[in-house]
C-alpha cells in the first residue's frame, strides 16, 4: 500500500509541475531548481490534493 500511495503522490507531484511549468526530472537531479520552482510545485500539489479531497466528499 504505501508503494501505491508514494506513486500516486509521485503523479501529483509531476502533474502540478507539469501545470505550473517547471522542469522536474522524475528520475535525476533537480537540485538546480530555484526554492520558487520547487514551492510552487508544492503549493499547487497542496491545491489539487484538497481539491480532491474535497470532491470526493461531495
Amino acid at each position: 500500500m504505501a508503494s501505491k500511495n508514494k506513486e500516486a503522490l509521485n503523479n501529483i507531484k509531476m502533474q502540478a509541475a507539469n501545470e505550473v511549468g517547471v522542469p522536474l526530472k522524475q528520475n535525476g537531479y533537480n537540485g538546480d531548481l530555484t526554492a520558487k520552482q520547487v514551492g510552487s510545485v508544492g503549493g499547487h500539489m497542496v491545491r489539487k490534493m484538497i481539491e480532491s479531497y474535497e470532491n470526493s466528499n461531495r
